[in-house]
């Protein structure tokens, strides 16, 4: 089958169909005669890959970005005042929140708010601002000195749902966000309880 040539969809601009296809053909055995107008048709043979599309994955859009063949999602999500406006919302709560306030060190949360969304900027596809003023995230290693146990875990995801919830983003996008953001808090667990 691999010297076969497949046929070019009936209907394309600048195509001929082969013998005894397109119009008039017989519909029984000619898959582009079967079609209705203006529907694409694909030969016997063809490549799953042009019968359906692949299913996207997170972590497309970058790949696209980074190849050059689609704006990143930081660009597809609003870019840097998306990120603002996120990593704002969230620190709001925090302030508010007297015991989940009490876990950060820092008198004034400005400096924190700062890294939060560079980080958050750089790993979308957004500039590398995080990795060029404090290296390599290392994001276990940098919360280690911190009691994180499941209360803190869930606390986290709270205020961070709720500030994710006031940028009103595509679902697909907000998804994928959220994905990540549930996986990371998970992830930085380091106490139990």
């Amino acid at each position: 089958m691999s010297g076969e040539q497949q046929r070019p969809p009936s209907g394309e601009p600048g195509t001929t169909p082969p013998a005894g296809t397109g119009p008039g053909a017989d519909p029984r055995t000619d898959p582009a005669a079967a079609a209705p107008p203006g529907a694409r048709s694909f030969a016997v043979g063809a490549p799953l890959s042009q019968l359906r599309r692949p299913v996207p994955q997170v972590g497309d859009e970058r790949q696209q970005a980074e190849a050059g063949t689609a704006s990143s999602f930081y660009e597809q999500v609003g870019g840097h005042e998306t990120f603002v406006k996120l990593v704002h919302e969230f620190y709001v709560r925090v302030a508010e929140d007297e015991r989940f306030r009490a876990l950060y060190p820092e008198d004034d949360l400005g400096p924190a708010e700062e890294r939060l969304r560079m980080f958050l900027e750089q790993y979308w596809g957004g500039p590398t601002t995080y990795s060029e003023r404090r290296g390599h995230p290392r994001l276990r290693m940098r919360h280690m000195p911190f009691p994180v146990d499941t209360w803190a875990r869930e606390t986290w995801l709270r205020h961070m749902r709720a500030a994710l919830d006031t940028l009103e983003l595509s679902p697909l996008h907000d998804g994928i966000i959220w994905d990540y953001f549930d996986r990371a808090a998970h992830a930085m667990v380091n106490r139990p309880g």
